[in-house]
Parts: structure tokens; C-alpha cells; sequence
């Protein structure tokens, strides 16, 4: 099987070439990527516990789903593909914002990530793949919020720059 490639941009999100996903981490090469926030009826937000077996923040909590978009994916599609494939579920998402960061990892790896935010709802529960997913639940964002504060190592680097910068903003 072919390593799936990650859509290199500038900082104005315009593409600039293609490159497999693991050599552009190894890079820390600023990439398109998308972090999903699927929310219920309640205003919880649904959490994912990465796989253990992730080469990259295993075991960690963080939002209902991220991936890179393909080349050719709108950041819409490629959201709702991986929701669908991570969660076993489908709803209707928009995007909020979008920026960039990075954050390096133990392991020798840098996420470097235009990131776009897209939110969604949805109120069963998933069926998730186990193969990317070790576990999820529901949480109120106060509490999320709170639970970061007293405990940072377990929710990976991209949520909490997320959930810091944008809490505001991750409504539906």
C-alpha cells in the first residue's frame, strides 16, 4: 500500500507540492490538515483516545477527529471522510477558522499544520474503528477546558492549541 502523501502549502494555504505523510513530519514541512469538533443536543463535545499503536500521540485524548485532507479534497469532504472511517459516523460539518502551528514530538516528529476547524453535531454514539480510536465520550467544554488545566499530558498538543485559541469560536 501506498504511504498516503499531505498537501505541502505556504502560509496562505495555497499548495505547493505533495509529499508521503511520515517524511513531511520528519520535515516539520507546513501541511493542510483538518480537526473535526462533533458536538450533541447538550453542548458536549465528542472526545477520541488516539489508538495506542499511533506513531505519534497514542493513548491521548483530543478532538472527534483530525487527518489530512487528499489532494483534490475540499477540507469539508475530507472531514466527513475521516469521520466516517475514525467514528463510523455522518453529519453535516462548517468550517470556523483555520491557522498555524507547530509541535514537536518526543519521538522526533513536528506536526507543522495549517489547520483547519470544522465543527458538527450529532447526538447517537459512534461506532468506532478500533484500529484509530481507543475510546470517546461526551464532555461539556467548561469541563473540558477544566480538565486541561490539571491534566495537559493526557490531550494532545494540537487540541489544547486549539481549545486555547479558539474556544470561543467552537459553537455549531
Amino acid at each position: 500500500m501506498e504511504e498516503e502523501q499531505v498537501i505541502l502549502v505556504n502560509e496562505k494555504d495555497e499548495k505547493i507540492g505533495l509529499m508521503p505523510k511520515l517524511e513531511a513530519h520528519e520535515k516539520a514541512l507546513l501541511h493542510r490538515a483538518f480537526s473535526v469538533f462533533i458536538f450533541n443536543d447538550k453542548n458536549e463535545l465528542m472526545l477520541q483516545q488516539r489508538a495506542l499503536h499511533k506513531y505519534h500521540s497514542p493513548g491521548l485524548w483530543t478532538n472527534t477527529c483530525c487527518s489530512h485532507q487528499r489532494d483534490g479534497e475540499t477540507s469539508l469532504e475530507a472531514g466527513k471522510r475521516r469521520l466516517l472511517e475514525e467514528m463510523g459516523l455522518t453529519t453535516q460539518l462548517k468550517e470556523v477558522t483555520s491557522f498555524i502551528y507547530k509541535a514537536p514530538f518526543d519521538n522526533g516528529l513536528t506536526e507543522h499544520e495549517f489547520d483547519h476547524i470544522l465543527v458538527g453535531t450529532y447526538n447517537d454514539e459512534p461506532s468506532i474503528n478500533e484500529d484509530e480510536v481507543a475510546s470517546w465520550k461526551w464532555m461539556l467544554m467548561e469541563d473540558v477546558k477544566e480538565d486541561i488545566k490539571h491534566n495537559p499530558h493526557i490531550y494532545t498538543e494540537w487540541f489544547k492549541i486549539i481549545f486555547d485559541k479558539f474556544y470561543q469560536d467552537l459553537t455549531v
